[in-house]
């Protein structure tokens, strides 16, 4: 086969947040398999400062500083009625290094990660177009407007609706469009018109867990954790995104009244990156505590007793609960983020969906410390089990090249 050319909406190193860390392990896999040419976006220095491990992996790269404001891009999105979501990563920077690329090298793979990159594949390119949208973005704005109201409702009712069609388009553009669950895909292709649903090619391809590095004896404990005696409750993630602060939101006010009431001594921790304010300001209510960004999410999760995952909104595989099953911690969480794990409820985790069920799901467990020693250890066999990336990856190898280089891949 020819080379690729791997667009991806963020800078994969890093692979600190869920989009990045499977990004970084598609990339790693795909250059195995053929020389492959980077374009993506640095939102930060530290983005930025991890270009030599982008270097030493690609055969060529474009890094592009994302600092368009989210304002300048919706007034852009507006005036052109395309989604602010593609105004705020267009760069004539991109569009340029994409065409020389193009021009210059035996390319015969486009690799899309995410829908805003599916715009810079020309639409001359003769050769295999695959597109990882990896969720549906389309719906997530679609739950966000029902829950919306005046301007912001409407804005996200706007891009819901603009991105469902840009889906649309980018699906029949590719040879194959991946989903990160059988469920993403089922509801991916439920929002395809009849016609395109028979013509498209859509698939799941699971995240994975890199469950050596996420080892309950690879790791010390947080000693900050350790210091709480009674136990310890986690939620971990990206915290200025938006479904992460609701389900922290909705553990602290709602459900440590309810487990509390019951347990005084329980805590619950917050532990991600850019909490904002609304969260700081309920650091240290109803025995929780909001840490932020730490060097490593390993050692909290080991210092940790259960992981809570109170998503409402959750689309796609949720890693947050991935690393906790690996690092053999007992987890409760709504049916909604244990989309795509594979898990039994009652066997690997404890699946609950309003309040006082999660409530009870929770104090079942810290009254138990041998179920929750059971369940925790039953959830990292399973993920260990059935979650490597090197499992979950395996599949690429065909679509890139047809089943000989699946063979001899896998090989």
């Amino acid at each position: 086969m020819g080379e690729i050319l791997f667009l991806a909406h963020r800078m994969p190193f890093p692979p600190d947040r869920g989009d990045k860390i499977r990004s970084c392990h598609v990339l790693r896999h795909l250059a195995t398999v053929a020389p492959v040419h980077v374009a993506t976006f640095a939102e930060s220095d530290k983005d930025m400062a991890e270009e030599p491990q982008l270097a030493a992996l690609a055969a060529s790269h474009c890094l592009v500083r994302r600092n368009k404001p989210v304002p300048l891009a919706g007034v852009e999105a507006l005036l052109k009625r395309r989604p602010v979501s593609l105004t705020a990563f267009h760069s004539a920077q991109m569009a340029a290094y994409v065409r020389i690329v193009l021009e210059s090298r035996p390319v015969d793979t486009i690799y899309v990660f995410s829908g805003q990159m599916g715009q810079y594949v020309p639409d001359d390119f003769t050769g295999r177009v695959i597109l990882d949208f990896v969720d549906v973005d389309s719906a997530k704005f679609e739950a966000y407007a029902a829950d919306g109201w005046g301007p912001r409702g409407w804005i996200d009712a706007r891009e819901g609706q603009l991105l469902r069609a840009e889906e649309a388009r980018l699906a029949r553009r590719a040879d194959v469009s991946l989903l990160v669950s059988d469920e993403e895909a089922a509801l991916f292709a439920a929002r395809l018109s009849p016609a395109d649903r028979a013509a498209c090619d859509v698939r799941a391809l699971r995240n994975g867990i890199d469950s050596q590095r996420f080892d309950p004896n690879a790791v010390q404990p947080e000693p900050r954790l350790l210091n709480c005696t009674g136990p310890r409750l986690i939620f971990t993630g990206q915290m200025d995104y938006a479904p992460n602060i609701a389900a922290a939101q909705r553990a602290i006010e709602r459900l440590m009244p309810l487990i509390r009431a019951e347990m005084p001594d329980v805590t619950f921790h917050v532990v991600g990156r850019n909490p904002p304010e609304a969260l700081l300001a309920l650091d240290g209510v109803n025995g929780s505590r909001v840490w932020g960004e730490v060097d490593d999410i390993r050692t909290w999760l080991a210092g940790a007793d259960l992981a809570l995952v109170p998503l409402k909104l959750a689309r796609g595989v949720q890693n947050k609960a991935l690393e906790a099953m690996a690092m053999g911690l007992p987890v409760v969480l709504t049916p909604s983020a244990a989309t795509g794990i594979g898990a039994c409820h009652g066997q690997h985790l404890l699946i609950a969906d309003d309040d006082a069920a999660l409530a009870e799901a929770v104090l079942t467990l810290a009254r138990d410390a041998k179920l929750a020693g059971l369940i925790g250890g039953q959830a990292r066999a399973h993920v260990v089990g059935t979650l490597s990336w090197q499992a979950t990856m395996a599949p690429l190898a065909a679509m890139l090249g047809g089943a000989e280089l699946a063979e001899r891949h896998a090989a």
